[in-house]
């Protein structure tokens, strides 16, 4: 996510905290790269005017001149500015309106408008406990309705029939008579897209968002368009009384410009942020939060809340109670460990969320390759029967064989697979009862505890 612009001010950002005095020659210069890296992430040139000129008024002010640690406070004056730019904070989605709150999803076609309208219906119903209706008003690009059906159904809503031979305005009132007949809080409507922006696609969306004067319309748009997707943008605001906005494909750009303009150039808040093409990838936008990202600060309440809603409690408690009375550890844990991996949103999400310099530490892993190798062992395990799984030691060489053949791998990657689990399954030994401790105490953990010193981790 932004990686070509992460990559340059977070390299800005070690340079500017080293430097003892701040004197309005180096603020010249950390300006002018700066303005080079905003400028190559297809930022918008008024964006980046306004941005550089806050940064170097606050920057040549006392705020840093008479600083203690000059370098820091400047850091802190380019993440805060960034997040000004980007719209402060969070901006929440008005659900305040006699149910059914109508929301209206407007957007060019491939913006992944219908998708957009599936994660959010999704977001409402989890987070916000809403009961949600779809309905899809696209009747020009064939098999948008079926696609808006396949969708709202993994997200858990419930969908409103619609055919294209029936007009929009038309099918948008049956859905809300529907929807006010079988109380529904919240309606989501999903509109035609086109390739660009023409008069047709405006007097459309218009004539419905008169007739639905919806509590909510929210402008879906394409991250990786760059420039396009800020000009879009604009075109729909000038049309449009636009109270939001949804950025799709975050995940994939790597300019990040759009998430940068987008907010300054329409005047409406980002709302929602598209992060993966899973159901549940689309995050509430948080301005602060995104300015670190993209400072290399990593964003790490994100990664505390991603690994939160992926973890299985219920299987943590049982396997901890497991090890604490001391049964053994099986293939089966193990499978569970691994599967509880990807729930969290596999090792490649995860790691965009740390801070710049832990992730480059561990630059030299080829994620793609490690994301294989988890699919690997989940396959291998599966290929096992449950016996075998329960059982490990009955594995020898006619089983392995087998459960290769079954897994489609060799024989070598089935003994990798079964050290490693006889290594996990060795440190679960030490940790029944009060093993932990004594495990913390050999890798030199504890040293001073009992003199009422902190205990001193390993890393």
């Amino acid at each position: 996510m932004a990686s070509a612009l992460t990559d340059k001010l977070s390299r800005l950002v070690k340079e500017m905290r080293g430097q003892a005095r701040i004197t309005e020659s180096n603020v010249q210069d950390m300006l002018r790269e700066v303005r080079m890296a905003l400028l190559e992430a297809d930022v918008a040139l008024p964006v980046v005017r306004d941005f550089i000129a806050r940064v170097k008024e606050k920057a040549l002010g006392q705020e840093v001149l008479g600083s203690l640690k000059p370098g820091q406070t400047l850091v802190s004056i380019v993440n805060r500015e960034l997040a000004a730019t980007m719209g402060q904070g969070v901006s929440d989605i008005n659900l305040a309106a006699q149910p059914p709150a109508i929301i209206l999803m407007a957007g060019l076609q491939g913006a992944g408008k219908t998708t957009t309208t599936a994660k959010l219906a999704k977001h409402l119903i989890e987070k916000r406990k809403k009961k949600v209706l779809t309905v899809s008003g696209d009747v020009y690009r064939p098999a948008a309705i079926e696609q808006l059906k396949t969708v709202t159904k993994q997200a858990g809503a419930e969908w409103f029939p619609s055919t294209p031979d029936q007009k929009p305005l038309d099918i948008a009132r049956a859905a809300l008579d529907y929807a006010k007949k079988h109380y529904f809080d919240v309606l989501l409507v999903d509109t035609a897209g086109r390739l660009a922006i023409d008069e047709a696609l405006m007097k459309e969306i218009k004539d419905l968002h008169a007739a639905l004067n919806p509590v909510e319309t929210l402008f879906v748009v394409d991250a990786m368009q760059g420039q396009d997707a800020i000009n879009t943008a604009k075109a729909f605001k000038e049309a449009l009384p636009i109270t939001g906005i949804v950025l799709t494909k975050l995940d994939g750009d790597s300019r990040g410009g759009a998430a940068l303009s987008v907010r300054q150039i329409t005047g409406a808040p980002i709302k929602f942020a598209g992060v993966s093409e899973k159901i549940d990838g689309l995050e509430v936008f948080d301005a602060e939060r995104h300015a670190g990202r993209i400072l290399g600060m990593g964003d790490i309440v994100a990664l505390v809340e991603q690994v939160t809603a992926g973890v299985d409690m219920e299987a943590a408690q049982k396997l901890a109670a497991k090890v604490k009375s001391g049964d053994g550890f099986d293939l089966n844990d193990f499978l569970s460990q691994i599967q509880q991996m990807k729930q969290m949103g596999g090792l490649s999400s995860l790691m965009d969320k740390l801070p710049s310099q832990l992730t480059a530490k561990a630059g030299a892993l080829d994620m793609d390759k490690a994301e294989k190798d988890i699919k690997r062992k989940e396959g291998i395990i599966q290929s096992m029967t449950p016996l075998e799984r329960r059982k490990p030691e009955l594995i020898k060489a006619t089983r392995k064989k087998r459960i290769a053949g079954g897994a489609g791998v060799h024989v070598q990657e089935v003994n990798r697979l079964l050290k490693e689990f006889e290594q996990m399954q060795g440190m679960m030994k030490k940790m029944k009862g009060g093993g932990l401790m004594k495990m913390m105490k050999k890798m030199g953990g504890m040293k001073g505890l009992g003199g009422g010193g902190m205990p001193k981790m390993p890393f």
